[in-house]
């Protein structure tokens, strides 16, 4: 996985650096030259963890920017990468002496292998496809050898060129109201394909060299951690809008894969989150404007997809997915600024029998930067805290599942809350001690039951609050074997910062990861994550998902622990568990989940696909079948009760889409067997009276 933008807006704990390096004199005329020695500087004395730049360094270099550039294997040939490997040990001394000669060599065969891709294109769909032809095509690219001849770099076209229209091609025939023969059908599927590497192409010819050479700098950054990351002046300003918290688009950040683009993280609010059909883990492999055919975009740049799936307010674009269970899929999405409100914490009353609990939905860490006063999560929660105690509930469910993390301020805020002071998380920036972020205030918002739910796409400051809550033992983890296991912070820094005189205009910036996260009994969240002290499968079990997941993650370590005392008010916290345990393992619902992810992880595994129509209709309903048989899922009763809030109820009568948000909350609530769990953690946690009175709850 190579980095681009959409997976540099993953990053979640983020601080802007005005940046003080030493003075050392960048005066180069050439602007390429000028970023790699400023980059490459920044990298050295201000990482976390520099790497030192070696022949290993050099290696992974020249492995990843030939594959950032053609990772479908379509353009470069076997010769060309003979050529190339003269520089496999040389990249190290280029950087060190700021010279570009690899790049230049790379940069200006790729043009010329594209010129040839275009002739070669156009020779492949003037002839029919024989899908009667028993033949396969290997999906995983990167197992895939280079073309060694002209010859042969055809015949692969050939063969991505059938796959990619086969699709198409079944899809006018299933259409209804099909009135087209199989001849015909086959002609215009091939026809939709070369419209579709037309516009391909002529969007490739609007890119400039500086557009490849960013390529090429942020393969040198990528080596030394997955979320450190150099912005060009126009993707820095990108950066700094969703920053802000305003997302414009379809609600959903991508990583860049050889097969498409992968959804990472979905955005509360965003038109995909509203839409509720796609899923992190998802493939969009084409885009389309509404009303015309959509463009293949597997071995495309990843940004140069965004900018396809971005647009205007108001307008419509047309995904086509594969899903991550193996099957494939159109949506259409209405692009749209992501709504807030959806962002911000969520309450609702449980009801079981006679008993009441509580849920706090937390979707992110927010905060106004510029006004921390102004509203941010911490506060939010309180509040919800009171309104929930105020309508009598007994426990409290906080559902972190899917929060990406955000401010760090907020996160020792909202752990003090729930416990009376002490340490909540510790830091420890590159060569230095460590610092100890603690809660000062003694006062205790809830001092009753707390479980909290995570999953593998709980990140960063989720990941410091739940291991903290584990630290105390204040809270009872049910989720994932492990969530995301990102405990870094990165800086933004301003490149004009460092330059005394610049001539070349704006030089963008770079994030940089400069510090680590630990929890307080020492342990690192990175790699690691937080393990569930009740551990639950999800469709994500099996699949390849989280920092573990990046190229060149930093690794786990530890560090001292925090001077700290559990938490003594459960007297039976560890049998809780153990029951929690038990029942999971004999829940029918449970177990058809665990069903569902191997089969998930079956299929992604299933890499060669039959280029037969016959053979490929018989798969591709195989898998439909299956698909719908996993629908069971979403049919589950836990048979609680969900409701609003007296205060929310009375805005009801104000705002009927209010109303319908939630009942659609709701109404997904009441068929997630996790929070069934959960509140059955929260009858079963009994708390120790004696040692509680003392740690009576303070209102307000």
């Amino acid at each position: 996985m190579k980095k681009n933008l959409a997976l540099g807006l993953l990053t979640v704990l983020i601080a802007v650096a005005s940046c003080s390096f030493t003075n050392k004199s960048f005066e180069l005329n050439d602007k390429d030259k000028l970023l790699l020695d400023l980059i490459s500087y920044v990298l050295e004395k201000g990482h976390y963890e520099p790497k030192a730049i070696n022949d290993d360094f050099s290696v992974n270099v020249f492995e990843d920017f030939i594959d950032v550039l053609d990772p479908t294997k379509r353009y470069f040939l076997e010769g060309d990468i003979k050529e190339f490997e003269k520089y496999k040990f040389q990249i190290d001394d280029q950087i060190k002496n700021t010279e570009i000669d690899f790049f230049n060599l790379v940069y200006d065969r790729l043009m010329e292998r594209m010129d040839d891709a275009k002739k070669i294109y156009k020779e492949v769909l003037d002839r029919p496809f024989d899908y009667s032809a028993k033949e396969t095509i290997n999906i995983k690219y990167d197992e895939e050898p280079f073309a060694a001849s002209k010859k042969e770099l055809k015949e692969r076209w050939r063969k991505q060129l059938k796959y990619a229209t086969l699709g198409t091609y079944d899809s006018k025939l299933e259409n209804k109201d099909n009135t087209l023969s199989l001849k015909e059908a086959e002609k215009t599927s091939r026809e939709s394909t070369k419209k579709t590497l037309d516009e391909f192409f002529d969007f490739v010819d609007d890119l400039q060299r500086k557009d490849w050479f960013v390529q090429y700098i942020n393969t040198i950054v990528d080596e030394f951690d997955p979320h450190t990351f150099y912005f060009a002046p126009e993707d820095k300003e990108k950066f700094d809008t969703s920053m802000s918290g305003k997302f414009e688009g379809i609600g959903a950040r991508l990583q860049k894969k050889a097969e498409g683009a992968k959804i990472t993280d979905i955005i509360s609010g965003g038109p995909v989150w509203r839409d509720g059909r796609l899923e992190v883990g998802d493939l969009i492999i084409k885009v389309g404007q509404k009303g015309e055919e959509p463009i293949d975009i597997v071995g495309m740049r990843l940004d140069d997809a965004i900018k396809m799936i971005k647009g205007p307010e108001g307008t419509v674009v047309d995904l086509t997915v594969r899903k991550i269970d193996g099957s494939k899929e159109t949506i259409s999405l209405t692009r749209d600024v992501v709504e807030l409100e959806e962002s911000y914490a969520k309450s609702a009353n449980i009801i079981k029998g006679n008993k009441k609990y509580g849920i706090i939905n937390l979707p992110k860490f927010y905060v106004d930067f510029d006004d921390y006063s102004e509203r941010n999560a911490a506060t939010d929660v309180a509040k919800e805290v009171e309104r929930l105690k105020e309508e009598g509930m007994e426990g409290l469910v906080l559902d972190l599942r899917d929060n990406g993390g955000g401010s760090l301020k907020t996160v020792v805020e909202m752990a003090g809350l729930f416990i009376k002071d002490g340490p909540v998380v510790q830091v420890r920036s590159s060569g230095e001690g460590k610092d100890v972020y603690d809660d000062k205030d003694e006062r205790i918002q809830w001092d009753g039951p707390l479980v909290i739910l995570v999953n593998e796409l709980s990140a960063s400051a989720s990941e410091i609050l739940a291991a903290a809550m584990q630290d105390y033992k204040r809270a009872i983890v049910i989720g994932s074997k492990q969530t995301f296991g990102k405990g870094t912070v990165q800086n933004v820094i301003p490149l004009d910062n460092i330059v005394r005189s610049n001539e070349h205009g704006d030089l963008g910036a770079i994030k940089l990861t400069t510090q680590k996260f630990y929890r307080i009994n020492g342990g690192s969240t990175q790699l690691e994550g937080v393990k569930s002290d009740v551990v639950v499968p999800d469709k994500y079990s099996y699949i390849d998902l989280g920092e573990r997941d990046q190229e060149n993650p930093l690794s786990w370590d530890k560090i001292t622990p925090a001077d700290y005392e559990p938490w003594d008010g459960y007297i039976d916290y560890d049998k809780t568990i153990a029951n929690s345990k038990k029942r999971m393992a004999s829940n029918p619902q449970i177990k058809l989940i665990e069903e569902n992810a191997k089969w998930i992880k079956s299929e992604q595994d299933e890499t060669v696909i039959s280029l037969n129509y016959d053979i490929y209709k018989k798969e591709y309903q195989k898998d439909r079948e299956k698909s719908d048989y996993f629908k069971q899922i979403n049919q589950y009763d836990s048979r609680l009760t969900f409701e609003s809030l007296k205060y929310e109820q009375e805005l009801f009568t104000k705002d009927s889409v209010l109303r319908e948000k939630r009942d659609r909350w709701h109404v997904n609530l009441a068929k997630d067997v996790y929070v069934e769990e959960a509140v059955n953690v929260l009858q079963d946690l009994k708390m120790n009276n004696i040692k509680n009175g003392k740690l009576a709850s303070v209102k307000g």
